[in-house]
């Protein structure tokens, strides 16, 4: 009996350094904000001293990516490693709609709780404002936020569609709405109060948080603590207040003893909506902007921060995507993969620059719209597919109303993106070999996934969460 005592009291000990030994995992997502907006990205008109730490604490990737630049879609694809078009998620949903995250697709919060994680979301979910599909219902213990994106509401920005038809704006407790919001001012502050709670009754067990913020897309709602803050006006003032939040749950894991062993994820969803001027942000160096899939709208700024594992200060320039961040974590946390078949892979020797590592996947897809393929990217080079697409800088908006958008083509074109960041010199015609490989994979993606632009069908498809 004697024996079986400390046999049991060893394997709890074991247990409990295990444990113990398990990151705690931090995603912090905004909404709109472009992969000029952070101040060691280049952002001016405001500062952010709490992300540029984390950058200095950690590593700064310069070619992060989303797979598609809007809402539902970008979101779909970090929390469950596929493109987004793999599970019927297109674009962003709206409240009038009956779509969601089906309840067969594994998210990386459901990957952390059979881990043994307590997992908690805070702030926009966007994936189905239906009850079945809230984030309680795929992996998460709490939640706190908004169902959808912060202007569709009554009190919204004047959007171009006329026949925009606003909806109430309920503040999601679990998957009950606790209040309807007539106004936004203390969202990014309420935001962080939750997340930081959170890790103070978290914090003696592994933990996944994903706070994903419902600023910077507009309408622009700031708390008066940082309203008149900035330089540029009110974007400014919205996005200081973001940095100060980072700073929040930065102060939180320190306080609580845990910050050297928890991964600190800071990314955006997609590039900045350029067509509100003022109101949106930048892309620094990049052409195009939310809702292109040019740099502007797919490529985003990237943080990490892991004190027992990244070197600090260090810029990384591998090419990784979204996508990725779910298989890496069911590698680091010795998780199976999901059942059904996802897109992203293992990119854990990339983000620690281990010497050799090589992305392992072949090139990096860019969907759109309904299912139509406008681009992708293979080791230094970029290349769009003959579709429109929307150029928000020509006639852009000013204090909250939009602007208008310029529609232009572009042909089969071919960028450098090691030596053109912007995107301005065609090179097609000097790399025919280039072409043809980059396009054979292509023929392979549209026959995976389809594409609408060549009526190519796909069989790798599934069907979205339709609400009961």
């Amino acid at each position: 009996m004697h024996f079986y005592s400390v046999s049991l009291i060893a394997a709890l000990l074991i247990s409990c350094l295990q444990a113990a030994e398990k990151p705690n995992i931090v995603i912090i997502y905004t909404d709109d904000q472009g992969y000029g907006d952070v101040g060691c990205y280049g952002a001016k008109g405001w500062k952010t001293p709490n992300i540029d730490q984390l950058a200095a604490e950690g590593v700064k990737f310069t070619d992060f990516y989303v797979s598609q630049p809007v809402c539902s879609a970008s979101r779909a694809s970090l929390l469950t490693g596929c493109y987004s078009n793999r599970l019927g998620i297109h674009g962003a949903l709206f409240p009038a709609g009956n779509k969601g995250l089906d309840a067969k697709e594994t998210t990386i919060a459901e990957v952390c709780k059979k881990a043994g994680y307590a997992t908690s979301m805070v702030g926009k979910w966007h994936l189905g404002h239906q009850k079945e599909f809230l984030p309680i219902h795929h992996g998460f213990d709490e939640y706190l936020g908004l169902p959808y994106s912060n202007d569709m509401w009554a009190k919204g920005p004047v959007l171009t569609k006329p026949d925009y038809i606003p909806y109430p704006l309920p503040l999601v407790d679990g998957d009950k709405n606790i209040i309807y919001l007539q106004d936004q001012t203390y969202l990014t502050t309420w935001y962080t109060e939750r997340a930081v709670d959170f890790i103070r009754r978290s914090k003696d067990k592994p933990f996944f948080l994903y706070l994903a913020h419902s600023m910077p897309h507009v309408p622009l709602y700031v708390s008066p603590k940082y309203k008149g803050s900035s330089e540029q006006g009110l974007y400014g003032d919205v996005m200081q207040e973001i940095d100060w939040s980072v700073g929040q749950v930065m102060d939180a894991l320190k306080k609580n003893g845990i910050e050297k062993n928890t991964w600190v994820i800071f990314a955006s969803d997609n590039g900045p909506w350029m067509i509100y001027g003022n109101y949106g942000g930048g892309t620094g160096p990049l052409r195009g902007s939310k809702g292109t899939t040019m740099e502007g709208g797919v490529r985003v700024p990237c943080i990490m921060r892991w004190p027992e594992k990244l070197s600090a200060g260090v810029t990384n320039n591998h090419m990784m995507m979204t996508i990725d961040i779910l298989p890496t974590i069911c590698k680091l946390l010795d998780q199976p993969l999901p059942e059904l078949k996802i897109d992203g892979k293992n990119v854990w020797p990339l983000i620690t620059n281990e010497e050799g590592a090589k992305n392992p996947h072949d090139a990096y897809f860019f969907y759109y719209g309904t299912n139509e393929l406008e681009a992708m990217r293979m080791g230094d080079w970029k290349l769009l597919f003959p579709h429109k697409w929307r150029d928000a800088r020509v006639h852009p908006g000013k204090d909250g109303r939009p602007g208008k958008y310029v529609w232009l083509k572009t042909g089969l074109e071919l960028y450098n993106l090691r030596k053109d960041i912007g995107e301005k010199n065609n090179v097609i015609a000097d790399h025919p070999d280039v072409v043809k490989k980059m396009q054979a994979l292509a023929a392979a993606m549209r026959e995976e996934l389809g594409d609408n632009l060549t009526g190519a069908k796909g069989k790798g498809n599934r069907a979205p969460g339709i609400a009961r």
